[in-house]
């Protein structure tokens, strides 16, 4: 199996329980794969250690086979990059810097960046110092995607961005991902990681807790139950068959993996007035890696 990005024992101690401690993963030639953890988590640390700006203490960062701090320059060839904090030069224009940008990655050929600038409905005349935080994340997009690297490595991508652009960026990572491109995408919003990636991958206080495939996480999900009752006592009489739930007048909540066969017989002798029944969001998943409440 061919694999394009590769961490293996990585470990950056900064102190106080902060950094990465032996995070081992790898993504294949294709995937694309969602990095998800709190602020503080980790996530930006293992992507600075692949993008070759920090040497790892122990263990190995490793893309297309080359040492990522060692052989920096080779492996950020490769690369279309969003950092979470961007560098502008405010003084510029959007278009200016993202001119300047292309020189410095020496693409002569400006077709993509501005076809991507018409997508994501960029205004590039604006001073980059006057530009909203959404209008210079668009800038970084442009940049990341702009020199057609085979492989993305995006931190926090849509951060800033309106719930349309955000729909916009979903195509647009499927697109490339379509095309054969290797992407790593750390985010919080777990609806566009659902949407565009094949697997996750989840950190905690810097260590690894999930690494599951988007298809087993979905399989895996539970349900939530709401069921309402004709009557208070008729609910409270139901939910003592189903102790891990929660009551609200005539209401009961809960979760529940599998077929709902057992509870529909069980529903069968009570005065039923609603069912809703919903899957898990890939949050709630998230949460309950975390130790977070099953809501």
């Amino acid at each position: 199996m061919n694999h394009t990005i590769e961490l293996e024992d990585l470990t950056k101690d900064y102190g106080q329980g902060r950094g990465v401690f032996h995070l081992t993963f790898s993504v294949r030639e294709g995937q694309a794969v969602g990095f998800l953890g709190v602020n503080g988590a980790g996530k930006t640390t293992t992507i600075r250690h692949l993008m070759g700006f920090l040497r790892p203490e122990t263990g190995h960062a490793r893309i297309l086979g080359m040492d990522c701090f060692r052989q920096a320059a080779s492996v950020q060839d490769s690369i279309g990059y969003l950092p979470g904090e961007i560098a502008f030069m405010e003084q510029l224009t959007g278009l200016a810097f993202i001119q300047f940008m292309a020189q410095m990655k020496q693409i002569n050929d400006l077709s993509l960046a501005r076809r991507l600038m018409d997508y994501l409905e960029l205004d590039t005349g604006v001073k980059l110092k006057k530009m909203s935080k959404g209008m210079k994340q668009k800038v970084g997009l442009v940049l990341a995607f702009m020199q057609d690297a085979p492989i993305l490595i995006l931190d926090e991508p849509t951060s800033g961005l309106d719930p349309l652009m955000q729909n916009k960026f979903v195509e647009l990572i499927n697109r490339e991902k379509s095309r054969g491109k290797t992407i790593l995408m750390s985010s919080h919003i777990f609806e566009e990681v659902e949407h565009t990636c094949d697997r996750i991958v989840m950190i905690k206080d810097g260590r690894l807790v999930a690494d599951e495939s988007m298809s087993k996480i979905k399989t895996s999900q539970s349900k939530h139950y709401q069921i309402t009752f004709s009557t208070e006592e008729q609910a409270a009489l139901f939910q003592r068959a189903y102790p891990q739930s929660t009551r609200t007048e005539a209401t009961v909540s809960f979760l529940q993996k599998g077929s709902p066969q057992k509870l529909l017989q069980d529903l069968s002798s009570y005065p039923v007035e609603d069912i809703n029944a919903r899957y898990q969001t890939l949050e709630e998943v998230f949460l309950q890696y975390y130790g977070g409440k099953k809501s």
